[in-house]
């Protein structure tokens, strides 16, 4: 009898131990998935604007911008009518590069001297001044975030230049100008035509495309329309350069 005991007694004792060992081994294993499934979560979202960047290379193609979508999120709604490349007034075109990016027919996605007077002027602890490229620009609005951060950043940098390196300088100029916010809901530059001025893009005099362009670093501050007097200073300089831009636009222009 006292053996069939022990005979019992030893056969539980290992399976009681073997299901304690399941039991403690099934977390770590759903851990693991849940790690799995978010580490390509990531990875997705790491590589979908590179898909789209591709995907917007097609010319019927519309992308709108990460403000756009919120807005849309947020139930605000927003103005943003697209306007073709060859329906937007030259002025403007000139006007937005001689403010925005003045190298924009030369380099490739980033203007590496800017950017490497900005990394000087940050290590020797000075005020650093804006270095940003239309291509970056275009992939910040249409992928990421405002606000300065150097993860943005280290993310821009990269898809500026596989945009510039995938799109014509004519298609990335026209993303550029139709996802551009103008002001409080004002996307693009067929809208902030007529919300500024009461006219379209195509028909843009020089005075009102400079005042457009210099109002793109702040626009809801910069008012196009109502300018303020360091404002109109800002668009009288860049209104001569872009009479005199014959030189840096042959990228857009023949």
């Amino acid at each position: 009898m006292d053996k069939e005991v022990d005979s019992q007694s030893v056969d539980v004792v290992p399976e009681a131990l073997e299901e304690g060992q399941m039991s403690a081994n099934r977390w770590p294993a759903a851990w693991q998935a849940r790690f799995r499934r978010l580490v390509l979560a990531v990875l997705a979202l790491f590589v979908l604007p590179y898909v789209l960047i591709v995907f917007y290379a097609l010319d019927f193609v519309r992308p709108i911008s990460t403000l756009m979508l919120r807005d849309l999120v947020l139930l605000r709604g927003f103005d943003r009518q697209w306007v073709e490349f060859d329906d937007i007034a030259p002025v403007l075109v000139q006007s937005v590069m001689m403010s925005e990016d003045g190298q924009f027919c030369s380099h490739a996605g980033i203007d590496w001297n800017q950017m490497r007077g900005v990394v000087e002027d940050a290590l020797d602890g000075e005020q650093t001044r804006g270095a940003s490229t239309i291509p970056m620009q275009t992939v910040k609005n249409l992928f990421l975030w405002n606000g300065r951060s150097f993860v943005r950043k280290a993310l821009e940098l990269p898809l500026a230049i596989v945009a510039d390196f995938v799109w014509s300088k004519r298609r990335m100029m026209e993303i550029y100008l139709n996802v551009a916010e103008w002001g409080d809901g004002i996307y693009g530059i067929e809208a902030a035509a007529r919300h500024h001025f009461g006219v379209s893009a195509a028909k843009l005099s020089r005075r009102q495309a400079a005042l457009l362009a210099v109002s793109l670093p702040n626009p809801i501050d910069r008012n196009a329309g109502k300018p303020g007097r360091g404002l109109r200073r800002l668009a009288s300089l860049i209104e001569r350069r872009a009479s005199r831009s014959g030189g840096y636009i042959t990228c857009l222009y023949d």
